[in-house]
Formats: structure tokens, C-alpha cells, sequence
């Protein structure tokens, strides 16, 4: 474990790089996939909500086992196997579309394996940040990793928009995918030691069954986090609902271009590059609790902006604009939130339940994305997608309330490491 007192410790920068560089080619790839099946594919708002399901199904069906697994492993080797086999996946696109054999099916397929992957290296890289980074640095280091996170959703859209413009959507996967390859460069070659797995003789003694139930138990029973799981599993509903709407509305209700589009929602990562590196001085004087409250109201205020955009519809440039804001505002609520929800998770968790506690959260998070997904996209072709941004808003609402409610503005980040669990 991590014992310096220095910001950042050895190794960071490294990693930080390597997420920074795959965050955006990911951003690219969310931008061609919702384009490529709107236009490509002739899709609406019900096929884009399959798609977010596609995405996020791995999550639902696997995630407790896999957060059981990493746990058992080093994490590095995992995160170096995972980013290959995504690089590979997103490849898979544009060699379809040369052979003529792109569709929609083929790439719900090609998302849910990509999902997959994608599950088993967040498992493996949040976990491996708390083998970087000394406790009292947590908050810090992933506002830094939020920071190039939002660098990543600004440039990443803009780019997107015109690749997509001068290559076209399936050919666009190319240049994303090389995003992976410098993440696994740079994981691969960190210098940073991580202590061996436990002995087999002793893993054989513990089922997978039961770390995963010590996993949920950890969550929901043991650690006080309950709170905060259950107002985010809402806010993950209500944002299921917006990234289900968000393209349709752009390019079929409002008739932007994908690069309008593109430069709209980079919006978004600018307010969350604005809201990651103010997260430190809002915390201080806010509190950790505060911020996150701080945060979902936000939210709120972003999507109905956003819906604005639906009155100036006669006025591209405005309507645009209004969009970009309201990705702004929405932008900089999770630029503000995740620093200071992930150090206070991470803070109540021990290292040897980190990566079940990451997958714990994420599995039932993504389990709400995967039932409201579809569910949003049918209700958005038969009432509309304006009235959809508006049940996105009241539910972002509730988030933020309930979690005033609960008193969850007193949370702090805990000082003192606790027990290991696998001692017990």
C-alpha cells in the first residue's frame, strides 16, 4: 500500500496518462455509436435505448462475479488483457461495414462483449488506485483523473463530430480504438509493485459465492455507503433516460448536424473539467456530502435547460447552443460529484474488498440503465422525447433530495483505513 506524502505519488502520472488517452478514444466511440445507429442504421430512440442496454448488460450478468475475481488477482495484468480485447472489438465495426455485413444486432453484440471488457478493467483500474495513491490524497487523485476525463469529453465529441463528418461513423471506430492500445502501453510499463495474491490453498477455503455476499453485505449492511448506493442507482435511472433521448433529440428533433452535435456535447466536458477542478475548494467548504447534493441539483438544472432547446428549434444556432449549455451544467455536476463520491467510497472499504464494493455499486448501477434503457426509448417514441427530458429532471430531483433527506450532507471521507475482511 501507498505510505508516501507526496501529490502525485510515483506511478500516478503514468496511469493517469493512459486513462486520460483512453477516455478519449471512449469518448469518441459513445459519439459514433449513438451516430452510427441513428443515421447509419436508421434507428430512434428505441434502438438507442437498446444500445445503452446492450452496453451496460455485462454489468448486470456478471458484475458480482468479476468484482470477486479481480479481488483474488493482481490488477495491472487484468487492466493490460482488457484494454487488447476492447481495441480488438471496436475494430470488429468497420471490418463489418467493409464486408457489408453491419448491422444493428452485430453491433448490440459487439457493445455487450465491449461492455464486458469494459466491466472487468474498471473493476481492476479503480481498485488499483488505492495501490497508487495514500488514502489522504484519494479525493485529489481522482479529481485529477476527473479532470482528464473531462478534457477527454470535450475534445473527444468535437473530434468525433468531424471524423464522423470526414470518414463517416464506422471507420471513426479506428481512430477510437487507439485509445486502448496507449492505456496498455502505459499500464503495462508502470514500475509500481502490487503485493501477490493470496496462496491458492487458502482461496481454495472461500467460495465465490461467498465473496460476493460478502461483497453486496459489505455495501449495503456493513459499510455505511447504503445511502449513497441507493440515491445513485436513482441518479442512474435519470440519467439512463437522458442518454437514451439526448441523440435523437439533437439530430431528429432539434435537425443538428453531428458536428453541432458533437461540439454540443463536448459542452458537457468542459463543465466537467470546471467542475472537477473546483471539487476540492466546493468539498472544503461544503463538505463531501454537500458537494455530491450540490452536484444533483446541478443536474437538474442542465436537462431542463437541455429541454429548452426544444422551444428555439426554429433557430439552429440557438437551439445549439442551449443544448451545449445545459451538457454544461449537467457536465460539471459529475465533474463536481465523482471525485468526492469515489474517495468516500474507497475511504470506508478495505483493499481487499475494493474491487467487489466498485463492481458491487457499478452491477446494480448498470442494472438500472439496462431495465430503464429500453423502457425510456419506447416511452420516448410514443410521448415524445421533450416530456422524456422532463421525467430525466424530476428524477435527478429526487436524487438530490433524498439524499438531503437522509443527512447525507454530514458524510466526510473517513481518516483512518478499516479492518481487512478476509482476515475475519
Amino acid at each position: 500500500m501507498p505510505t508516501t506524502t507526496t501529490f502525485p505519488p510515483p506511478g500516478f502520472r503514468r496511469f493517469w496518462t493512459g486513462e486520460a488517452i483512453t477516455g478519449l478514444g471512449a469518448a469518441i466511440t459513445g459519439l459514433a455509436l449513438q451516430t452510427l445507429v441513428v443515421l447509419d442504421l436508421d434507428g430512434g430512440a428505441t434502438e438507442t435505448g437498446l444500445l445503452s442496454s446492450a452496453r451496460w448488460l455485462p454489468y448486470l450478468a456478471f458484475g458480482l462475479l468479476v468484482g470477486a475475481l479481480v479481488d483474488r488477482v493482481r490488477r495491472r495484468p487484468v487492466m493490460v488483457v482488457t484494454d487488447l480485447i476492447r481495441l480488438l472489438l471496436l475494430l470488429a465495426i468497420p471490418a463489418a461495414w467493409a464486408a457489408g455485413a453491419l448491422s444493428l444486432p452485430l453491433v448490440l453484440g459487439v457493445v455487450a462483449c465491449y461492455g464486458l471488457a469494459s466491466l472487468a478493467n474498471d473493476a481492476a483500474s479503480q481498485s488499483f488506485v488505492t495501490r497508487l495513491v495514500p488514502r489522504q490524497h484519494l479525493q485529489p487523485a481522482h479529481a485529477r483523473l476527473d479532470g482528464a476525463a473531462a478534457v477527454a469529453e470535450t475534445g473527444g465529441p468535437a473530434l468525433g463530430g468531424v471524423l464522423i463528418r470526414l470518414l463517416g461513423a464506422p471507420l471513426t471506430f479506428v481512430v477510437s480504438a487507439f485509445g486502448h492500445a496507449a492505456s496498455m502501453i502505459a499500464v503495462a510499463t508502470l514500475a509500481t509493485e502490487e503485493p501477490p495474491p493470496a496462496p491458492r490453498r487458502e482461496k481454495a477455503l472461500r467460495s465465490l459465492g461467498r465473496d460476493i455476499a460478502v461483497g453486496v453485505q459489505w455495501v449495503y449492511r456493513e459499510s455505511g455507503l447504503r445511502v449513497l448506493a441507493l440515491a445513485t442507482h436513482l441518479w442512474f435511472a435519470a440519467n439512463a433516460v437522458l442518454g437514451v433521448v439526448l441523440a435523437p433529440f439533437a439530430l431528429r428533433e432539434l435537425g443538428l448536424s453531428t458536428v453541432a452535435f458533437g461540439l454540443a456535447a463536448a459542452a458537457a466536458g468542459v463543465g466537467a473539467l470546471v467542475g472537477a477542478t473546483t471539487s476540492g475548494r466546493i468539498g472544503i467548504r461544503v463538505g463531501t456530502g454537500g458537494a455530491i447534493i450540490v452536484s444533483h441539483s446541478v443536474s437538474v438544472a442542465g436537462v431542463l435547460v437541455i429541454a429548452s432547446a426544444l422551444l428555439l428549434a426554429a433557430n439552429p444556432l440557438a437551439a445549439a447552443v442551449a443544448l451545449g449549455v445545459g451538457q454544461a451544467l449537467h457536465g460539471f455536476a459529475m465533474g463536481l460529484s465523482n471525485s468526492h463520491e469515489m474517495a468516500y467510497r474507497q475511504s470506508l472499504t478495505p483493499d481487499d474488498l475494493q474491487a467487489r464494493t466498485n463492481t458491487t455499486m457499478r452491477s446494480f448501477n448498470r442494472a438500472v440503465v439496462v431495465v430503464v434503457s429500453p423502457v425510456a426509448g419506447l416511452l420516448a417514441d410514443r410521448v415524445g422525447l421533450g416530456p422524456m427530458l422532463l421525467v430525466s429532471a424530476v428524477l435527478f430531483l429526487i436524487t438530490a433530495v433524498s439524499l438531503l433527506a437522509a443527512g447525507f450532507r454530514h458524510a466526510r471521507v473517513a481518516e483512518e483505513p478499516p479492518p481487512s475482511k478476509e482476515s475475519d
